[in-house]
């Protein structure tokens, strides 16, 4: 599946920082009402730990829609490498937009470049291997694509972005089917051309899924032994993907067994948020 791309998410910026924006604010900031309407500042964010960015284009919409007159200049771009306690972008406006806009444009901006240094992080492990790590559907409500955004800022990549864009059929899939083939067979007749992955547990179900024209194997809680026989039988028919007892100890031993893809829930599932900071001047 092909990754997001920044330009393809402007209407999921819009409506992400519309329901921060309300969920923070409501009907009004009563604390920024302390600071006269006229008053101006300038700030700048920091981040307090090395971190990989992502997420400008959601600051740049908090902004845009709280008071346009304020000018976001940003110091980094999404992507790239930034070091504890660089500045990541200043601020200059009105004082009481820029307090009232600092929490939801942080909580975007930590969260996502969170995402981006775990993926990134991860995507070392495996460098030279030639597989690609995926993400999952494992991610926080309402906040899915802007994650797997993330996921891409950091060198990982997408896997199907919801139940809607490719087929993934699993264990009880499988049973309500009657089978590996017939489950796949259904899909191809349901929506030709549609992506079509199966997953299996064992060997026996791998020779099904290669039979009846699988897209994409998943090889679940296989032994790397049984990886590297995979592999082998697979022998360029469909696409590999282990998924099941990966961490940062056991991901780059399953990269060498030559699968194609291996599946993480943790990118997105288990995000330790960047320590970010705001320093305001009148």
């Amino acid at each position: 599946m092909p990754n997001l791309r920044l330009a393809d998410l402007t209407a999921e910026i819009e409506a992400n920082v519309r329901r921060a924006l309300l969920e923070d604010i409501g009907n009004g900031d009563i604390t920024a009402q302390l600071i006269p309407a006229e008053r101006l500042a300038k700030a700048t964010i920091i981040t307090r730990e090395a971190c990989v960015v992502a997420g400008t284009a959601w600051v740049d919409a908090v902004f845009r829609q709280l008071d346009p007159r304020v000018a976001v200049h940003w110091q980094v771009v999404d992507g790239q490498h930034a070091a504890a306690d660089q500045a990541l972008f200043h601020l200059e406006g009105p004082a009481r937009s820029l307090l009232s806009g600092e929490r939801a444009a942080l909580n975007f901006l930590q969260l996502l470049s969170g995402v981006a240094t775990r993926a990134q992080a991860l995507a070392g492990l495996v460098e030279g291997t030639g597989v690609r790590l995926l993400d999952t559907r494992k991610t926080l409500p309402g906040l899915r694509l802007a994650q797997k955004y993330a996921v891409t800022c950091g060198g990982c990549h997408n896997h199907r972005i919801g139940l809607y864009d490719a087929f993934l059929i699993k264990e009880n899939h499988i049973a309500a089917c009657g089978g590996v083939a017939e489950a796949v067979q259904a899909a191809q007749r349901i929506a030709p051309g549609k992506p079509v992955e199966i997953e299996v547990e064992s060997l026996e179900e791998l020779r099904q899924a290669l039979e009846a024209g699988a897209d994409i194997v998943m090889l679940d809680e296989l032994s790397l032994d049984e990886m590297r026989e995979a592999v082998r039988l697979n022998a360029g028919k469909a696409k590999l993907e282990a998924s099941g007892g990966v961490n940062e100890q056991t991901l780059r031993v399953i990269a060498e067994t030559g699968v194609d893809y291996i599946s993480i829930g943790a990118l997105t599932k288990d995000v330790k948020a960047v320590d970010l900071s705001m320093r305001l001047s009148l």
